[in-house]
């Protein structure tokens, strides 16, 4: 890492993020709308819906009704109608394409989300730049100095925040609410977010797991030298050690 590194305050970090978090949850909740109608998803809905109201009105029963409620003969048409719905083939079908498109619209939503406001966006504003590190005056740029490269970006972006810091603990979380991996699965996530925060507090520029991985840094803009190339930045130290040589000298 170069030793005149102007890394940014922790302040400012945390508040670029949460305004980048805003931001990220707007996109995604927006996205999520969009493919849900280009999916159908509210197809399977009012189809799951339709069966439910024909189970109910052949038992007559309501699946909402209040169960504490109800007399032993209700209770009975009404375990009766629930075991026939949950039994019948077009039901599982209705519920497991249900659950396939969460899954699909909520990981779909995530990555073009996170494409568009931590990849798409920083090039067009250059230095890596989102929203939030804008506003605050934060750059990204590569450890030695240099500008930081679309490559380092996307890794950043794509393998560091999507997959690694938001799609993993996601479906540990998942694995958690089905049961397969319980106690294991919590401790799983606890422990990411721990080494996240002892990785941004207990470094020197306050690093994450996704600027380990795409080896960048944080910085302010106002005061930090970014070299356009690392050939610019072999040359300006050339330079400046031959300036050191001539000054020792005088």
């Amino acid at each position: 890492m170069i030793a005149d590194l102007q890394k940014a305050s922790l302040l400012k970090r945390l508040s670029a993020y949460l305004l980048d978090m805003i931001l990220l949850l707007i996109a995604v909740t927006g996205m999520a709308l969009l493919l849900s109608s280009a999916l159908g998803y509210d197809d399977y809905n009012m189809s799951l819906k339709t069966v439910r109201e024909k189970y109910e009105t052949q038992y007559g029963v309501s699946f909402d009704a209040d169960t504490t409620k109800l007399s032993e003969d209700e209770l009975a048409r009404h375990a009766e109608a629930f075991e026939a719905f949950s039994a019948d083939e077009e039901v599982i079908y209705l519920y497991n394409m249900q659950f396939n498109l969460i899954l699909l619209i909520l990981s779909l939503s995530l990555f073009l989300a996170h494409l568009l406001l931590e990849f798409l966006l920083p090039l067009l504003f250059r230095n890596g730049q989102t929203v939030g590190k804008k506003i605050f005056g934060l750059a990204l740029m590569r450890t030695d100095g240099v500008r930081v490269s679309p490559v380092a970006l996307f890794t950043r972006t794509v393998l560091g925040k999507y997959t690694v810091e938001t799609m993993v603990p996601l479906s540990i979380l998942l694995l958690v609410i089905v049961g397969p991996l319980g106690l294991f699965g919590t401790i799983a996530v606890l422990a990411m977010l721990v080494l996240q925060a002892a990785l941004l507090l207990g470094t020197k520029a306050h690093t994450c797991i996704h600027d380990l991985m795409a080896v960048t840094v944080v910085v302010e803009l106002s005061s930090q030298m970014i070299f356009d190339s690392e050939e610019a930045m072999l040359e300006y130290r050339k330079r400046l050690h031959s300036e050191r040589v001539e000054q020792t000298k005088s």
